[in-house]
């Protein structure tokens, strides 16, 4: 971990919060530095290839004054939402995956950690919807686990989880950093979960990650432990070979686990907003599987693979996935109804086996809490 970054940057106002101490204790003293605002304050907007490079190797450690706790980005107009919310416990990844949407998303010039963990679980305690069932991620803005060796944030959250019985805490990632919380009780809501691509994918665009066996062992280990866990094979990336890579990929995931051990699986295709198209190239060139492939404007403003093609990329693998065993649930992530109806033959809302994913009545309670 002090191998990783070049510079760890300790706001004043985190001084003293048991993050801050554990950096303190870990780190060596001339990577530290204490200050009084963000660094590097003359970096605003739009981030250059650069700056979004050097921005990974920045850490800086701040209390955060917004709101922990939002819905989903799926929840857009025009898109089927799975009820999903995110906790968001800092900004900015330390893994460089060439389709990252962070890379238009941020105009932050350092990865992000913020201290005030107790804020955001007092913000849930606030919610008042213990009696739903509440899914819930830390991954959207940073990968869930792969700073989870030095914040140790994962023990307070499963701690916490575990008086909230009817809610489920994703920690979704690209890493296969696990053990560190394996020995923590649980109440058996707590959901482990990977993107994953083939192989070749991984090599090519998703940099600094987890291998794939690296991140299935991982997986295999958390199920050892009583965890459940889950796989979103997420992006999808087109390439040639893709249906060999992604038939195989299938294959080895339902040779390792059982549908039973899995609660869902979720399929989803490239996606990008217009002005990530030119950071793309410029930071990994026209060889790249995302930067070559061709793409349109969808009604959610993001580029997207022709619909025909999406359709026939999520049918794939969910009939190779029903060709192992037919009890595999598997939603399709961020698409419209349109594409769960002509992929499915059906909506994903009259769906007996996805009723707890789709259920109108969470976001009906969502929209009473304060700041939904």
């Amino acid at each position: 971990m002090t191998e990783k970054f070049d510079r760890v940057y300790i706001d004043e106002n985190s001084r003293g919060s048991k993050l801050a101490t554990r950096v303190l204790e870990i780190f060596p003293p001339e990577k530290i530095e204490f200050v009084s605002s963000r660094p590097f304050p003359n970096v605003d907007g739009e981030l250059s290839a650069c700056e979004f490079a050097r921005s990974k190797r920045h850490l800086f450690l701040t209390p955060y004054k917004g709101k922990f706790f939002k819905r989903c980005p799926g929840s857009r107009p025009g898109l089927a939402c799975c009820n999903y919310f995110v906790l968001n416990w800092g900004l900015q990844c330390d893994m460089n995956c060439s389709y990252c949407y962070l890379q238009t998303f941020i105009n932050s010039p350092v990865l992000t950690v913020y201290t005030n963990l107790d804020d955001a679980l007092n913000e849930l305690r606030a919610l008042n919807m213990q009696d739903h069932v509440l899914r819930m991620g830390t991954g959207e803005t940073v990968d869930s686990l792969s700073l989870d060796e030095l914040t140790l944030y994962s023990h307070e959250l499963i701690t916490f989880f575990r008086d909230y019985p009817k809610w489920q805490l994703e920690f979704k990632t690209k890493s296969a950093k696990v053990e560190q919380f394996l020995d923590v009780p649980h109440a058996n809501n707590v959901i482990v979960s990977w993107s994953v691509n083939p192989q070749l994918i991984i090599s090519a665009e998703e940099h600094l990650t987890a291998s794939l066996e690296e991140r299935l062992s991982a997986a295999e280990a958390c199920l050892a432990k009583d965890f459940k866990v889950s796989f979103h094979i997420d992006p999808m990336i087109w390439h040639e070979e893709w249906r060999e890579s992604y038939g195989g990929l299938v294959d080895e995931i339902a040779r390792r686990f059982k549908p039973s051990q899995i609660p869902y699986l979720s399929v989803g295709a490239l996606r990008f907003q217009p002005e990530q198209r030119g950071i793309m190239r410029e930071r990994f060139g026209f060889n790249s599987y995302v930067t070559k492939a061709e793409t349109f404007p969808s009604r959610d403003g993001k580029w997207r693979y022709d619909e025909k093609l999406r359709q026939e990329m999520f049918a794939f693998v969910i009939a190779r996935f029903r060709s192992h065993n037919p009890d595999w649930r598997i939603f399709m992530c961020m698409e419209t109804p349109e594409t769960w109806l002509k992929t499915t033959g059906s909506s994903p809302f009259k769906k007996n086996e996805m009723k707890d994913l789709f259920d109108p009545s969470v976001l009906t309670a969502a929209r009473r809490a304060e700041g939904v």
